[in-house]
């Protein structure tokens, strides 16, 4: 299998070099050159499988030239092993035929310890193979960064430098960051939001002319494909558990970057019957309106209760207009240089195809307020403001006939102040492995939001 650029100029790639590449040299995002699929009778017969060697049925064919099966079910084993719940992604029944996924059971208490965990065990092997040193750089709304350092610091090969919106993130997100200390871990509170943030990243990797010549760049932002690859999985598991592939399940995902939606469309494409996937946006609802309008515009990003869902460019968007644009990545990239000045007007035909691919909901933070409350009601369920926003969209959009999944995407602990603004009596309790989060040595530096400021810094704190 090879790795090809959306915009249709950069070389094709193996794993091993898309690993430890961000973007693509043309500006675009690599994705498979063909997906693998799966029969209805190979699926069925994975019913009993635990969740890592389900991973290892579906990824190996996305990197069997860079591992041997055994060693990817190694890597497989040891990167679940940390996560808290044996089950790894366990379901909760919330209403008649509603379930929620919890993916929050990881080390940092959010979805993106599913795809980090893993990406950190890749890139050690990788790296010890090839004697060679990297630098990380990401940005992170709330949750990516603090998985993305607990997944990475362990290798010696690597410096990893996270980006977040000062001010813009929950106390316990900030904490989950800067409180995991090492030489070669950095945190970067940027003056400005979450796009700024994402934006010096694409920059940076479209021009790093500030930083070492010597170092490799790797991106851990969903821009990254193994972690789209690693979220595949889980929507296998769900409907597994719940009678597929004899009967069609649905999904609601709350999602501001398209990540992790898009893993739900390429688990559809390669064989798992979804009958339907719900983009649910908070107020910053640049997919919703995409959808009502067919009309992809710029807008100005506004504080949530749900922050990890403050982003009003969706990187991960481009994957999926690659595909229902056929894969011509010529006009992708001519799209996407209008949209550096002018809003994108879909096709209608490539509006039919994604309107018949997905539905979209926004959910604004008094209706999250309320959802929280109502879940804690009706059945004792206590969720984060962003499922709470999965919940609502997936009541709105499900059918009576389809058990409906909403993804569950981090742990209530992380949000404190939405959980008293829903009335609740009472503070979630971090696990106890984050007990003492608040006691602990922080440690962070302020940035200018500005590119050179941030390459000038990475280049002079190189510890690896």
């Amino acid at each position: 299998m090879k790795y090809i650029s959306t915009r249709g100029q950069a070389p094709a790639l193996n794993f091993e070099d898309v690993l430890l590449t961000g973007l693509a040299s043309d500006g675009g995002l690599y994705v498979p050159d063909r997906l693998p699929t799966f029969s209805q009778e190979q699926i069925r017969s994975w019913r009993s499988l635990s969740y890592p060697a389900l991973a290892g049925e579906i990824l190996f064919p996305f990197v069997s030239e860079t591992f041997t099966r055994e060693e990817l079910d190694a890597i497989l084993v040891d990167t679940y092993s940390v996560f808290r719940h044996d089950a790894v992604a366990p379901m909760v029944q919330i209403a008649p035929n509603q379930w929620v996924l919890e993916l929050f059971h990881g080390p940092t208490l959010a979805f993106k310890d599913f795809a980090l965990q893993l990406l950190g065990r890749l890139l050690d092997e990788v790296l010890k193979r090839r004697q060679q040193k990297i630098m990380i750089l990401g940005a992170t709304s709330g949750d990516t960064g603090s998985a993305a350092i607990e997944g990475c610091r362990r290798c010696d090969n690597i410096d990893i430098f996270i980006l977040h919106p000062h001010n813009r993130v929950s106390d316990v997100q900030r904490k989950q960051m800067t409180t995991v200390l090492g030489e070669n871990i950095h945190n970067l509170a940027v003056k400005g939001n979450f796009d700024d943030c994402q934006a010096i990243v694409k920059a940076t990797f479209n021009n790093r002319s500030g930083l070492p010549s010597d170092r490799g760049l790797v991106a851990v932002n969903s821009i990254n494909w193994a972690r789209i690859m690693a979220q595949i999985v889980y929507y296998f598991y769900a409907a597994l558990a719940l009678g597929g592939p004899d009967r069609p399940v649905s999904f609601s995902v709350p999602t501001g970057n398209f990540g992790d939606i898009f893993a739900g469309y390429l688990a559809k494409q390669m064989g798992l019957p979804i009958e339907q996937l719900v983009i649910a946006t908070n107020k910053n609802d640049v997919l919703h309106k995409m959808m009502s309008t067919g009309v992809y515009d710029k807008m100005s990003l506004e504080a949530s209760l749900s922050p990890s869902m403050d982003i009003t460019v969706s990187s991960n968007f481009e994957r999926l207009l690659f595909d229902v644009y056929d894969r011509d990545g010529a006009q992708i990239a001519a799209l996407f240089e209008q949209f550096k000045t002018e809003p994108i007007q879909f096709s209608e035909q490539a509006m039919t195809r994604t309107r018949s691919l997905f539905a979209s909901h926004r959910v604004s933070d008094g209706e999250t307020c309320s959802e929280i409350a109502k879940l804690w009601a009706d059945c004792a369920y206590l969720a984060d403001p962003h499922s709470a926003i999965g919940t609502v969209a997936a009541r709105v959009h499900g059918r009576a006939q389809t058990p409906m999944v909403t993804l569950a995407t981090a742990h209530a602990a992380k949000f404190p102040g939405a959980i008293a603004q829903a009335g609740l009596p009472f503070e979630p309790a971090l696990p106890q492995h984050l007990a003492d989060l608040f006691e602990r040595e922080e440690r962070y530096d302020v940035i200018d939001n500005d590119m050179a400021a941030v390459q000038a810094f990475m280049s002079s704190h190189l510890a690896a």
